[in-house]
């Protein structure tokens, strides 16, 4: 299989569980929610998405034979000085499980990598990855009931994409995470207010942007 890859970076994780983490980011190439060209954005599932992942043009993107050369592009991103801890990648898009199979899972694990997903739900996770986060769309089906995290943008009006449709749902934790738009502050108060009327959930905050790294 020949992997699209976007970009290839490492950077601390922003969001989320995970926190404050270093990691490898692996964002794979397109999207089954939206295509990721503005002209599309109106009539898209998901109307709300912040990130590029149309071609493969970004730093450390390219298209990759196989998952060996996958990995070892992912591995060569990891820094020496970091070599004492445990290497983690985290695959993200677009959407991953689009193109993230278990070749390049156990290619990834054999270079001794921790391997998370950032994943919409909408395809299966394969069983052998280490951390599972599932952020939910309005209007797409959560095919992926399970995980480490659900990770809910918040709020989406839409009845289906509501918190009390997620709450049940296997997952050790369970975030809303602020939309990010002009109404950015209202947002973030909404956001807290439902945490504090309803402690099952936790709030995320995309620290990233907060304080400015990619």
């Amino acid at each position: 299989m020949t992997y699209s890859v976007k970009e290839i970076y490492y950077t601390l994780q922003g969001e989320g569980a995970q926190t404050g983490r270093p990691a490898v980011f692996l964002r794979f190439a397109g999207c089954n929610l939206w295509s990721g060209r503005e002209r599309d954005r109106a009539t898209a599932v998901c109307r709300f998405c912040d990130t590029r992942f149309v071609g493969t043009d970004g730093p450390g993107g390219g298209k990759f034979p196989d998952a060996e050369s996958l990995a070892g592009a992912v591995a060569a991103t990891w820094p020496p000085s970091a070599s004492r801890l445990v290497p983690y990648v985290v695959c993200t898009g677009g959407e991953p499980l689009l193109q993230l199979d278990t070749a390049a899972i156990d290619a990834l694990h054999a270079r001794g990598f921790e391997v998370g997903v950032e994943t919409n739900g909408t395809l299966p996770a394969p069983a052998m990855l280490d951390w599972i986060c599932v952020s939910p769309k309005a209007g797409a089906a959560v095919l992926q009931q399970q995980g480490d995290e659900l990770k809910l943008v918040f709020p989406q009006v839409e009845p289906e994409a509501q918190p009390e449709r997620f709450a049940a749902l296997d997952f050790t934790h369970h975030y809303l995470q602020p939309l990010h738009d002009s109404r950015r502050r209202e947002n973030t108060r909404a956001a807290i207010e439902y945490c504090l009327r309803h402690p099952r959930w936790k709030l995320s905050l995309q620290t990233h942007k907060i304080i400015g790294i990619p």
